[in-house]
């Protein structure tokens, strides 16, 4: 055999030839998570290791969960998902405003049913939060109406910097992990301390996983990384973002506070209100996406339980026999 690669997908994409087989993996479906940042190949490997083990991808992209936001998401077409059943995609509005908490609850659904069937869930997704919202034993504050439309007054007449900064001062950790420009999750950390007189970041326990899970992170190196993300976001211009930001806007994008804070669509909205124009939405997004692909990166380091494997195109050729060899190893603690 000359090499191991993925699927026909995926050959397609990288220009490896195929296949792998699984010799001694274990009888008894594992959760399988696969992590690390945007534009690693998570994708591939998911719909890989699902094909290998039998098994079905879960969505854990935040914003693959929203209907129509297909080309800015880098989500999967049906074609490219080599005949495995994908879950969690496309299943909210755009005018919907994302909940960790929902999620974890369909996501719970879901790996559970898969689980009872005798099929691998393969969790695939770079929102850390929700991966952990999935597998680990993540429990959310409740809210409080009030405070938080005090903080999204707030946020509304002095924009997200000033109440980032805020959040800097009494829980920098969470800071770091949080956007400036992603008022909703400032907010709700806001609204945590205030309800729990603790740091946002305290309210998230230690690692503790609620299923036997394998996590994998997809490591690139950042020079490679940061190529990748520019040519990703060069084909998202050409297969048409810019059209498809304009028909969700008809929908309420721009209305959405989630959704329309996504990457991609949040500087193209920015174009269309003439704000800037359509290349400096995409400078603008290439750059964005670049700082958060480090913020992934450190989130899921932070996370010792991940094994890191090399994404890197030198080594594309011996990651899916390296995923699959990880089956074979103890619970993950």
């Amino acid at each position: 055999m000359e090499c191991n690669s993925f699927k026909t997908h995926s050959k397609q994409r990288y220009g490896i030839c195929e296949t792998v087989t699984v010799s001694s993996a274990p009888s008894t479906p594992r959760v399988i998570a696969v992590v690390g940042p945007t534009a690693a190949g998570k994708s591939d490997l998911g719909v890989f290791l699902a094909q290998q083990l039998g098994g079905e991808v879960v969505n854990a992209d935040s914003m693959q969960l929203y209907r129509g936001m297909d080309i800015g998401t880098a989500k999967l077409r049906p074609e490219e998902r080599g005949g495995v059943p994908h879950h969690l995609l496309d299943i909210w509005d755009v005018t919907v405003t994302a909940s960790v908490a929902e999620y974890q609850r369909l996501a719970r659904e879901r790996i559970d049913a898969l689980l009872a069937e005798g099929r691998w869930p393969i969790l695939v997704g770079g929102s850390g939060l929700y991966v952990r919202g999935a597998v680990d034993n993540l429990e959310f504050p409740g809210t409080d109406p009030e405070v938080r439309a005090r903080l999204e007054e707030e946020l509304a007449r002095h924009g997200s910097g000033v109440l980032h900064a805020r959040l800097a001062a009494v829980d920098p950790e969470a800071a770091r992990a949080i956007l400036p420009s992603n008022g909703r999750r400032i907010v709700r950390a806001l609204e945590v301390i205030e309800i729990t007189g603790r740091p946002f970041t305290a309210t998230l326990p230690g690692h503790e996983a609620v299923y036997d899970t394998i996590q994998i992170g997809v490591d690139v190196p950042r020079p490679e990384l940061d190529e990748r993300i520019a040519r990703r976001v060069d084909r998202m211009w050409e297969a048409g973002l810019v059209d498809e930001v304009r028909a969700l806007e008809a929908q309420g994008l721009r209305q959405g506070r989630t959704a329309s804070r996504a990457l991609g669509y949040q500087q193209v909205l920015a174009a269309l209100a003439g704000e800037c124009t359509l290349e400096e939405a995409r400078a603008e997004t290439v750059r964005a996406t670049k700082r958060f692909a480090r913020r992934q990166d450190s989130w899921f380091r932070r996370d010792p339980r991940v094994h890191w494997l090399s994404g890197a195109a030198a080594d594309l050729g011996e990651l899916p026999r390296l995923a699959l060899s990880l089956v074979e190893r103890p619970v993950t603690a």
